[in-house]
């Protein structure tokens, strides 16, 4: 699943190519009967109304909040996209085959990659262009709501601290942290009522930097690692900005790229491997942690 890393790319891509431009239509293959989805595009009948609501909007700005991308519109509205485990957004010229009622890229190039393939919502953009959302299991979500009520929504209220923001200091951290003293602390950390944007893939990563086991009580951590999973919390989601987000799985960017922070990783899906810790002699282990898996150094990680 995307997570505030990708998310943050994918928004910064945007916030690039289609600030000003107007959406002249939207186009779904998504007819789902699940009614959990009954607010958003998967659902025919609420599609129906989003694409004449939207038509002839104008994008004015692009926003991230948590794993949410918030693509506000002229009139008050915004469209709220969660990528949820598989979906990301894609950018370009794309052409539609009638007789095989989907879209795809007018020529060769990164938007070809096969993970790019699942195009199920298409934007038609006024410059010739369009936004697709490319999703393998169809999870995404996609919704509209009203710009002035974004916070408010029940698609964002709830939500924890953004971890990047300046005014995230170190006593905020803990005072989060603290609101559950008896959860182990990568699931903790995952908790998007406790602190937004975090998933599995940079939980992993940032306890590995601690050296933090991830089912340590948080209750049980000394004030000392609490500051060491801080730091490492700012450095691992900073990085995985730098570096593109991850792509380990479908993750692209909107120009159908991959991200390089998997490149990168330090014990995540590292599995039976050697640590990489300067002198450490421990081997990566994986166990599940909350029904999540949990990569951790069988040494240096305590």
């Amino acid at each position: 699943m995307p997570e505030l890393p990708e998310v943050e790319t994918t928004t910064k891509g945007l916030k690039k190519h289609v600030l000003g431009l107007k959406i002249i239509k939207v186009w779904t293959d998504l007819d789902t009967k699940d009614k959990r989805k009954n607010d958003t595009v998967a659902n025919l009948s609420y599609f129906n109304l989003f694409k004449k609501e939207i038509a002839g909007r104008k994008i004015l700005s692009v926003e991230r909040r948590a794993k949410n991308i918030l693509i506000n519109v002229s009139g008050d509205k915004t469209i709220l996209i969660h990528m949820k485990m598989t979906g990301h957004l894609l950018y370009g010229k794309y052409k539609f085959l009638k007789k095989e009622n989907r879209w795809v890229p007018d020529k060769a190039g990164p938007l070809k990659d096969p993970y790019n393939r699942f195009v199920h919502v298409v934007f038609t953009l006024s410059n010739k262009k369009s936004l697709t959302f490319s999703d393998a299991r169809k999870f995404g979500k996609i919704t509209l709501i009203k710009t002035k009520e974004t916070s408010t929504s029940k698609h964002l209220r709830g939500l924890g601290p953004e971890p990047l923001d300046k005014n995230f200091d170190f006593k905020k951290f803990k005072e989060r942290l603290a609101q559950k003293p008896k959860g182990k602390i990568k699931s903790v950390l995952m908790d998007q009522s406790v602190i937004s944007g975090i998933g599995n893939i940079y939980s992993d990563e940032i306890l590995w930097l601690s050296g933090i086991h991830p089912e340590r009580m948080v209750s049980k951590i000394k004030d000392r690692e609490f500051k060491k999973i801080f730091i490492s919390m700012k450095k691992s989601l900073s990085k995985g900005i730098t570096l593109g987000g991850d792509s380990m799985s479908d993750y692209r960017n909107i120009h159908g790229l991959p991200g390089k922070f998997q490149l990168h990783h330090n014990v995540y899906r590292k599995t039976g491997e050697k640590c990489k810790k300067p002198k450490c002699s421990g081997i990566i282990k994986r166990i599940k942690v909350g029904g999540r898996s949990a990569h951790f150094c069988s040494v240096h990680q305590n």
